[in-house]
């Protein structure tokens, strides 16, 4: 791309690897030359937290706010009513109102580390979309929105495209979300004066039916600006590994977990997501994603601090790379590992050592915990454990145990 960006907001965007595509680079570019520009990205609630696949547009909004424009924070307490079909094989599970209203208060705590919520200029806002489609009259609706949308375009998009071309079923309730969509950034345009609708690429088809809508119903000026799917070097999409979800809420995922994600990623990613997901300048990004063999090994303990401090603050950074190595350095149990803490009444008579690799997180499934130890991948107390059938009771708890799922995953189990 040869445009040269005048606004702080797109040269960051541009020289991090934000972005992705742009319904208009050079009027977007001077609008934030201009003064403030109010943005958003939506965010259905259908968990209880964040995850890090959600944390590159986090990081988006924060930079958003540090170059002067105004961050909206949207929760979907409408549209999760609905669900969003893209690129989805099945019909999400809809929640009632307070399961939805539980998910926003979890995923609030997230927004409020990276972002400054207030009433000043730049300060984020966080505006829920039931506000205006809640109480939506469907003749109304119908008659004064329905009529600009074509079914024929709609089919046409990808996200609903692969899902008919695959045969599987998809509802009219979900065909409705991206009117629901379209309609949301109309009402943030007309409300709130918001110029900006930014997501993953996977909404870019969303965000244009918005910005079509409303020049048609308000004849006003507005873009979109998507981020890249982000895929790790090997393929995989960002924020799951082998334990499930990278959850961004401590209470679902310690911090020292969280920080081993970080440490834990390749050679080929580490200055990739030194600028997407952290600070530092660009150039320091470049120089330490270029090392080679144990060097590299530094820029990853750089980027899980880094990251970690911005969500948990610097104290859990410094504890999780001190557990990180006394458990890896010293050979030492490290206070802060995740723990599994067992009644006396679930030990019983004992429990079987597949059944604590599949509790503590480190095993998906029980078959999953007997291929680790068949294929010498399992310790107990740092020693290779080959039995699968052993059981673990009271007296092997008298002090807490440590188990390792090779060798950068670990967990304590104790008795409560």
């Amino acid at each position: 791309m040869t445009y040269h960006p005048k606004s702080d907001f797109m040269a960051v965007m541009m020289e991090r690897g934000f972005l992705a595509d742009c319904t208009d680079y050079q009027a977007l570019d001077e609008a934030f030359s201009k003064g403030v520009v109010p943005a958003y990205i939506g965010y259905d609630a259908t968990a209880k937290s964040l995850h890090v696949g959600h944390l590159m547009n986090i990081m988006v909004l924060r930079w958003l706010q540090k170059c002067g424009g105004k961050p909206i924070t949207l929760m979907g307490g409408g549209t999760t009513k609905v669900g969003d079909p893209s690129f989805r094989s099945d019909e999400r599970p809809l929640l009632d109102d307070a399961a939805i209203d539980a998910n926003i208060d979890g995923m609030q705590q997230v927004f409020a580390k990276y972002l400054t919520y207030g009433n000043g200029d730049t300060d984020a806002v966080m505006l829920n979309n039931a506000e205006w489609l809640d109480d939506l009259n469907y003749l109304s609706f119908l008659r004064d929105i329905g009529r600009h949308f074509s079914v024929n375009r709609m089919l046409s998009f990808e996200s609903v495209k692969s899902r008919l071309d695959r045969e599987q079923s998809l509802s009219f309730l979900e065909f409705n979300y991206m009117i629901l969509q379209a309609y949301d950034f109309l009402e943030l345009n007309r409300r709130y004066g918001c110029l900006l609708q930014m997501g993953g690429s996977d909404q870019w088809g969303n965000i244009v039916n918005g910005i079509d809508l409303t020049r048609r119903v308000l004849d006003h000026e507005i873009y979109g600006l998507t981020t890249p799917l982000l895929t790790t070097s090997d393929g995989r999409k960002m924020g799951k590994s082998q334990g499930g979800a990278i959850w961004l809420n401590g209470d679902m995922l310690s911090p020292y977990e969280f920080w081993q994600f970080w440490r834990n990623t390749t050679d080929a990613d580490t200055g990739k997501f030194l600028k997407i997901f952290t600070e530092l300048p660009v150039a320091e990004c470049d120089r330490l994603g270029a090392l080679e063999g144990s060097e590299i090994n530094a820029a990853k303990i750089l980027l899980a601090n880094e990251v970690t401090t911005l969500l948990h603050g610097a104290k859990a950074a410094k504890t999780a790379e001190a557990t990180a190595r006394e458990v890896f350095e010293k050979g030492g149990v490290g206070g802060d590992l995740p723990t599994l803490t067992l009644s006396a009444d679930e030990v019983g008579d004992g429990v079987s050592i597949v059944q604590l690799f599949v509790k503590s997180g480190l095993a998906g499934s029980g078959k999953e915990a007997k291929r680790l130890i068949a294929e010498n991948g399992a310790k107990l107390n740092d020693e290779a454990l080959s039995e699968a059938s052993l059981m673990v009771d009271a007296a092997m708890l008298a002090e807490p145990i440590k188990l390792s799922a090779g060798k950068k995953r670990h967990a304590l189990v104790k008795l409560g």
